[in-house]
C-alpha cells in the first residue's frame, strides 16, 4: 500500500497514526495478536503454577524444564518447522504448527489431568529417588510428573513459535518497512489488551475454585478446565482470522504486494535442512539478532528464576501462586498499553538504534533493584537457616517477603511491557530488509532456537550455580547472579550498535531498489 505524503497531525499522530483505508490490514493483525498474547498470558502463568507446585519440586526445577526439556524440545520443533517450511506454502504451515498445541491444551484438562494419579509417581517415590541421587534432585520431579513438564513445555514454545515466529513471520512478509514504523508498535497496543483481559480472568478463576473449599486436586482442575477453555475460544479466533485474511486482504494488491516486498512469482529451489543452517550462519546480520534475543531471555530468566522462588515461599498452592501470576500479567498489561502509545511515537520519531537501547537498559535497572533488596534479606538471615524456617521461628516477617513479590512483580511488568512496546518491533523491523529465505528459515533459527535458548542458558547458569554450591534456593547466589546479568546486558547493548549500522545499511539498499 502506497504511504500517502500528507501524515497525521494532533492527537491522531500520537495515538492512532493509521490511515482509515488500511483498516482492513491492519486491524485482523492487531485481533490475532490480542488472541496469540492472551493465550500467551494464560499458558505462562498456569504452566509455573503447575510444575512449581508438582509434588517434590520448586521454582528451581524451572531452570532444569527449560535447559533440558525445553531447549531440547525446541531443537526438535526447530528441524520439524523446516521440514514443513519445504513441504507447505505459507499458509499451510500457519495451520499445521498452531493446531497441535491448541489440540493439547484442550484435551489436558478433562482427558490427561484427571488420571495424574496415575500417571506420575507419588510424592514418596520422589523423595526416595531424590534422596538417593541428590545431584538429580530437581530434574526428577520434572521425570515423575511428567504430564505437568509436557504442558509446561509446550506452554513454552507456543511463544516462540506462535508469537516470534508464525505471526511476526507473516507480518514481516506483508508489511514494508514504512508501514512498519506505524503499525508494528500499534500491533502490540491491540495485542496487549490480551494481558488485560487474561490477568484478571486468571485471578477470578482462581479466587472463584477457591471459593468452592474444594480439595487441592479438584479445585486446581476446576481452574484448568476454565482457563483452557478460554485457551481454546481465542484459538478459534486466530485460527479463522488467519483465515480471513488469506482470501479478503492478501489478494488484494493495495495492501500486499509480492514484488514490492521483494518476493519473486517464480519458484525458488527449496534448501535442504542442512544448507538452511549453513545459509543462516554464514549471516553475521542474523548472529547479532541472535545475540539481542539471547541476551533478553538469559537475563529475564535469571531474574525470574529468583522471583518465582519467592512466590512459592509466600504463596505455596497453585491457586494462590496464580493469582499472584494473574496479577503480574494485569499490570503488564495496564503498562505495556501506555508505553504501547509511547513506543509507537518512539519508532517514529527515533532511530532504531535509540528504540533498540531502551530495553535493555531498563531491564538491567529494575533487575538490580530486586537483587539488592534479595541481598538485603539474605542479610537478615541467620547463617543455615532457610526464608521458610525463618519466617515459622519468627526471625523475619512474611510481610517483607511478600514486599519482594511485589516488587519483583512491578520490575518484571515494567520489564515485559518496554519488550512488547519496543523490543519485539525492533527486532521484527531487523528482518524486513532479508530475502525471503533468510526471512522464513533465519527467523525460525533465531526466534525459536535463539528464544529458547536465551532462556535455556540462563537455565544452565541456575542449573550449574545450585549443583557447585549445593545449596537449595536461587536467592542464595544473587551476589553470583547480579554479575552475569551485568555482563549479559553489556553484549546486549554492543550487539544494539553494531546491528543497527547494519540495518541501516540495508535498510537504505532495500527503499532504493523498490522506489
Amino acid at each position: 500500500m502506497s504511504e500517502k505524503q500528507d501524515e497525521f497531525t494532533g492527537w491522531r499522530k500520537a495515538v492512532w497514526p493509521i490511515h482509515n483505508n488500511e483498516l482492513k490490514k491492519f486491524l485482523p493483525m492487531g485481533i490475532m495478536m490480542f488472541c496469540i498474547l492472551f493465550i500467551y498470558t494464560v499458558l505462562r502463568d498456569t504452566k509455573d503454577a503447575i510444575l512449581v507446585n508438582a509434588p517434590g519440586a520448586g521454582a528451581e526445577s524451572l531452570s532444569f524444564a527449560k535447559g533440558i526439556g525445553v531447549t531440547f524440545s525446541a531443537i526438535l520443533f526447530m528441524v520439524l518447522y523446516t521440514k514443513a517450511a519445504n513441504v507447505f506454502k505459507r499458509e499451510g504451515l500457519f495451520y499445521i504448527t498452531a493446531l497441535p498445541f491448541l489440540i493439547f491444551f484442550g484435551l489436558f484438562p478433562y482427558f490427561i489431568y484427571p488420571f495424574v494419579g496415575s500417571l506420575h509417581m507419588s510424592l514418596e517415590t520422589i523423595n526416595q529417588w531424590q534422596v538417593a541421587y541428590p545431584n538429580f534432585k530437581w530434574i526428577i520431579p520434572l521425570v515423575g510428573n511428567w504430564t505437568y513438564t509436557l504442558f509446561y513445555i509446550l506452554s513454552e514454545l507456543w511463544g516462540s513459535a506462535i508469537l516470534s515466529l508464525l505471526f511476526w513471520q507473516f507480518a514481516n512478509s506483508i508489511t514494508p518497512v514504512k508501514e512498519a514504523r506505524r503499525f508494528y508498535g500499534m500491533f502490540g497496543f491491540l495485542g496487549n489488551f490480551g494481558l488485560v483481559f487474561s490477568g484478571p480472568g486468571i485471578i477470578l478463576v482462581a479466587s472463584y475454585a477457591q471459593s468452592l473449599k474444594l480439595s487441592r486436586a479438584e479445585e486446581t482442575g476446576l481452574m484448568l478446565q476454565y482457563l483452557m477453555a478460554g485457551v481454546i475460544v481465542a484459538g478459534i479466533v486466530l485460527i479463522y482470522t488467519f483465515y480471513w485474511m488469506n482470501r479478503n486482504v492478501l489478494t488484494d494488491k493495495r495492501y500486499y504486494d509480492p514484488e514490492a516486498m521483494g518476493e519473486t512469482k517464480k519458484k525458488k529451489e527449496k534448501l535442504s535442512m542442512m544448507e538452511s543452517f549453513k545459509y543462516i550462519l554464514r549471516s553475521p546480520y542474523l548472529g547479532l539478532v541472535a545475540m539481542l534475543v539471547l541476551a533478553y531471555g538469559i537475563s529475564i530468566n535469571l531474574f525470574e528464576g529468583v522471583w518465582k522462588g519467592q512466590i512459592k515461599i509466600a504463596y505455596p498452592s497453585e491457586t494462590e501462586y496464580n493469582t499472584v501470576m494473574g496479577g503480574l500479567s494485569t499490570v503488564t498489561g495496564f503498562i505495556a498499553l501506555a508505553l504501547m502509545l509511547v513506543g509507537s511515537n518512539l519508532l517514529r520519531r527515533f532511530t532504531w538504534k535509540t528504540c533498540a537501547l531502551i530495553t535493555p537498559v531498563v531491564l538491567l535497572i529494575g533487575i538490580l533493584i530486586f537483587f539488592g533488596v534479595i541481598y538485603y534479606n539474605n542479610t537478615l538471615l541467620p547463617e543455615g537457616v532457610s526464608i521458610v524456617d525463618a519466617i515459622s521461628k519468627g526471625v523475619i516477617n512474611r510481610e517483607l517477603i511478600v514486599f519482594v513479590v511485589i516488587l519483583g512483580l512491578f520490575v518484571n511488568a515494567f520489564g515485559k511491557a518496554v519488550k512488547y512496546s519496543l523490543f519485539d518491533p525492533t527486532k521484527e523491523m531487523a528482518y524486513i530488509p532479508l530475502d525471503p529465505e533468510l526471512k522464513t528459515k533465519g527467523k525460525a533459527a533465531v526466534d525459536v532456537i535463539g528464544g529458547r535458548g536465551g532462556k535455556s542458558l540462563g537455565s544452565y547458569v541456575q542449573m550449574g550455580l545450585l549443583s557447585v554450591f549445593h545449596t537449595s534456593a536461587l536467592y542464595h547466589l544473587v551476589p553470583i547472579i547480579g554479575p552475569v546479568v551485568i555482563g549479559i546486558v553489556i553484549l546486549w547493548l554492543l550487539s544494539v550498535l553494531k546491528l543497527s549500522t547494519k540495518f541501516q545499511e540495508l535498510t537504505g539498499a532495500t527503499e532504493n531498489k523498490t522506489a
